[in-house]
């Protein structure tokens, strides 16, 4: 009898110690893995560090890049609470702005929140395409050279898009020119998208086409005559009346001779346009061709759109720029040199 007792004795006392053993584990396990999902600096050492999840990124590869990045402690014990939480599968693609000061907890909960970071750009009126691509590629690290291809053959469905083998680039004067926010992993052709989109919201505010139509006129000269009015006007009253004087010389078939286009042709930008770059062989060049050059050469704002289709009523058929940057126009040739002698 007593063997028996000093036995149960020993059984219980081996249980007991098995289970404080066992419990012993237990708290120092999760006393390590809390531990592990602090975080790892105080906010006096923080450090701001920007995460690019790609899309369907696996929980585990992320969490091998956050410990690499010094973002949280243990990649392992990371990725089993976003296993046990069920968050593992909902972290959502984008930039994160993330800091060591984020315990491994709040940095799960900003991804699967969707808290990305947004970049804001502003295109400038009367840019050209490829000054878009380059400040594009500078602002949201675009690819330019994507862009610009995308730009001259890319296949997007807008009525006002003229595919002409002419032009330099099939969205030239098209991508209009605001400020827009996007995501960072948002593609060229999503940025395209968003300003066509936006181009085309214009058309209808302005009732573009309708007005286009009245002048004789299709969409698309419509837009190419509001481009040189963008590249050529500097004040804002001068638009409709250099309007006027492109009508008046198209519908006398005269040519527009306007300084811009050549620049287009020429590709590059000069502040004086001298006689020999009067001669460069291009359809853009509107001293040698006597039309309208095959499409826009720059990105119309608001204003010169509205004043290309709102031509003043004069009779205009030149006009020369003045020291303040605004234009004396003359409606002879005479009246015109008078005016290059007096101002420039």
């Amino acid at each position: 009898m007593y063997g028996i007792l000093s036995f149960m004795r020993k059984y219980w006392l081996m249980l007991v110690s098995t289970f404080l053993l066992v419990a012993l584990l237990i708290f120092f396990g999760l006393f390590y893995f809390l531990s592990q999902l602090k975080a790892v600096s105080s906010e006096e050492n923080m450090k701001i560090i920007i995460v690019e999840v790609e899309p369907n990124t696996a929980c585990k590869e992320l969490a091998n890049m956050l410990e690499k990045k010094g973002l949280i402690r243990n990649s392992f014990v990371f990725n089993l609470y976003a296993i046990y939480t069920g968050m593992d599968t909902r972290i959502q693609p984008g930039e994160y702005e993330l800091n060591t000061a984020m315990s491994a907890k709040e940095i799960l909960k900003k991804l699967v929140s969707g808290e990305i970071i947004y970049y804001s750009f502003t295109i400038p009126e009367g840019y050209t395409v490829e000054q878009i691509a380059e400040l594009l590629e500078k602002e949201v690290r675009s690819d330019k050279e994507r862009f610009l291809e995308l730009c001259k053959q890319g296949d997007f469905d807008f009525d006002f898009l003229v595919k002409d083998t002419d032009m330099k680039y099939v969205l030239e004067g098209y991508l209009f020119p605001d400020t827009y926010k996007i995501a960072g992993h948002t593609t060229e052709e999503e940025i395209i998208e968003m300003m066509l989109k936006r181009f085309e919201l214009e058309m209808e505010v302005l009732d573009f086409e309708q007005k286009a139509k009245e002048l004789g006129l299709s969409v698309h000269q419509a837009v190419t005559i509001a481009s040189m009015i963008e590249r050529e006007a500097l004040v804002d009253s001068d638009r409709p009346i250099i309007s006027s004087v492109i009508h008046n010389r198209l519908k006398i078939n005269m040519p527009l001779q306007i300084d811009a286009t050549v620049l287009y042709a020429l590709g590059e930008h000069k502040e004086v346009v001298l006689y020999k770059d009067l001669e460069v062989e291009s359809p853009y060049n509107t001293y040698k061709v006597n039309s309208l050059p095959p499409g826009p050469i720059a990105s119309p704002g608001t204003a010169s759109l509205h004043a290309a289709v709102n031509p003043a009523n004069t009779d205009y058929l030149y006009y020369v720029l003045k020291p303040d940057g605004s234009h004396a126009f003359s409606r002879t040739y005479s009246e015109h040199l008078a005016n290059v002698s007096k101002y420039l």
